[in-house]
């Protein structure tokens, strides 16, 4: 976020939130330890919110709905405790919900103290009124369901409330991961907290020269450990089995040349579905008629790579997850051009995930995940969530099928730029031809390789990341990120930290030592999963579990959705 201080000094009271600059003047503190019911006309719940700025101190009287206009009027994209009704509505007997209104308190708190650090919203209006002690709020006149005390509701309009919201509900996210097999022994299966994940991509297996699936040393035993956990946990958490990869796609080509390639394929899948207690299957085929990663290639790949997912289809059956992994655009077609019509690949598919990552990959510096148009208003293709949303809802592929990809990991360029190519900037020329190799290279990989020696660095020795992905961890275990008092990320020492409009995501840099660093943190992720809600994805997932710092961002990613553990 551009302007952001360097460093904070951060303590956490009950309910309250206080955060302070060593390099300016600016402190600001919100505590929110009481609410009151004794408001009018009707009994309901309002919050008594203490801010303190610049050793001022000012208590105001809010209700939560009031809250929630400022929050989507100034569309700032911190997590916020979402929209739930008392629970008490269910039971007469019953007063306030305490369970929720310490959330409540909690969550408010935390929101509000983080909008009064950002400096863009500082000296907003609406803002400045909301804080404001007499201030007559303007966002709300009526009092919403959710401020009022289940005492003061009719059992009529309970049920009224009910069924209006039993109509309008929509499908619960889903919130997934990819489990790479390298992870395993710093993340092992038995450790891992299962109630993060809805889904989880096991990766992975690869086509073989044999059209079958060629498995590692340990891959077999570490999905059965993964399943096996998944199942003892209780928390419903799917697994799925990656076939492919960057560098896992080379024999995808000729395994769905022929229809004894296919049969010899789908078999393979079927047994290890079986043998596994499989959920369902990932297809990574980066990318059909697409060298990728220097891989054999046809005209026909796609024609043929449908062929593949109906039979695996038939064979699986319909309660089966079958996904692939995508880029923005439709599959290429034997003109080398995105398909118009995807629909029959609908029709089979349970899933596509949209690998909105690794857009720039190269010297150029770039966002790596950008949300929006790089460039607004440009006609050419763009590699955002945005255009893949267009692009593939224009070839017949609904949204509610759509996971967005989200990327818990970097890039590091070797630049003195102080600003990412967006915005008015220049922008690569991507065309249909080169845009699969350009945007993903590497997408689904090891990043880099390093051991956990070698990722024990300081904020002197990002330069080792040059031209290369980096696990978000590792941004914080430098240095170059700093955890503060409320979740959020800011900058460390040396490093400045700075906001691309354009893109909607986050950046570092240190011009002296040569280092940007384009990454996503917990206002950018939080915008993702609020533009795939807003757009009627089935879901996101992320790249990959074990770039996470513990789990914080999975945590933000979740409670953007709505849901909690």
């Amino acid at each position: 976020m551009e302007g952001e201080q360097r460093l904070w000094e951060s303590f956490y009271t009950a309910n309250g939130f206080y955060l302070q600059s060593f390099e300016h003047t600016m402190a600001a503190s919100v505590v929110i330890n009481r609410h009151t019911t004794a408001s009018l006309p009707h009994p309901h719940v309002v919050y008594v919110v203490e801010v303190t700025v610049n050793s001022t101190r000012t208590v105001i009287e809010r209700r939560y709905s009031e809250f929630v206009a400022l929050h989507e009027s100034l569309r700032d994209g911190f997590p916020f405790p979402p929209k739930r009704v008392f629970l008490t509505l269910f039971f007469p007997s019953a007063w306030v919900d305490d369970q929720l209104v310490a959330e409540r308190k909690a969550g408010l708190a935390k929101w509000l103290s983080a909008v009064l650090w950002a400096p863009e919203y500082q000296n907003v209006p609406l803002l400045q009124q909301f804080l404001s002690r007499d201030a007559i709020v303007p966002f709300t006149s009526e009092i919403d369901v959710e401020d009022v005390l289940p005492s003061t509701l009719s059992r009529k309009a309970i049920s009224s409330f009910f069924s209006i919201r039993q109509t309008q509900k929509k499908p619960s996210m889903i919130s997934a991961a990819y489990y790479p097999e390298w992870c395993v022994g710093d993340h092992s299966p038995e450790d891992l907290d299962f109630t993060k994940f809805d889904l989880l991509f096991f990766g992975f297996v690869t086509p073989n020269a044999d059209s079958k699936l060629g498995w590692g040393p340990a891959t077999s035993d570490s999905l059965k450990r993964l399943v096996t956990s998944a199942r003892s946990s209780q928390a419903d958490t799917k697994v799925v089995l990656t076939i492919g990869g960057w560098e896992g796609s080379r024999y995808f080509s000729q395994t769905c040349s022929t229809m004894l390639n296919r049969m010899t394929f789908v078999e393979a899948v079927v047994a290890a579905v079986n043998e596994h207690d499989l959920d369902g299957i990932n297809l990574d085929w980066e990318f059909p008629n697409s060298k990728g990663s220097g891989n054999p290639y046809s005209p026909e790949d796609t024609a043929n790579f449908l062929l593949l997912i109906q039979a695996l289809r038939t064979a699986l059956g319909a309660s089966k997850i079958i996904s692939a992994a995508v880029g923005h655009t439709p599959w290429l077609g034997p003109e080398g051009v995105p398909i118009s019509n995807a629909t029959a690949f609908a029709e089979n598919l349970t899933y596509i995930n949209i690998m909105n990552y690794s857009v720039y990959a190269s010297s150029s510096p770039g966002p790596n995940s950008p949300l929006g148009d790089v460039i607004k208003g440009q006609r050419k293709l763009q590699t955002t969530a945005e255009a893949a949303l267009l692009q593939w809802r224009n070839s017949g592929f609904p949204a509610s099928k759509m996971l967005l990809g989200i990327p818990l990991f970097g890039y590091v360029f070797k630049s003195k730029r102080t600003y990412l190519n967006s915005g008015n900037r220049m922008v690569p020329n991507q065309t249909f031809e080169s845009f699969a190799s350009h945007s993903f290279k590497g997408a689904h990989k090891d990043m880099g390789g390093k051991s956990a020696e070698e990722m024990t660095t300081t904020t002197e020795q990002l330069e080792s990341w040059w031209n290369k992905p980096i696990p978000f961890k590792q941004l914080v275990a430098s240095g170059a990120l700093v955890k503060r008092f409320d979740g959020n990320y800011g900058q460390g020492s040396g490093y400045t930290m700075a906001w691309d409009d354009s893109s909607s995501t986050p950046y570092l840099f240190n011009p002296e030592k040569k280092v940007l660093v384009t990454f996503d943190n917990t206002r950018s992720l939080a915008a993702k999963v609020k533009f795939a809600q807003e757009n009627g994805f089935a879901g996101c997932a992320t790249w990959s579990l074990d770039h996470d710092d513990d789990y914080t961002l999975q945590d933000v990613i979740r409670t953007a959705m709505g849901k909690y553990n």
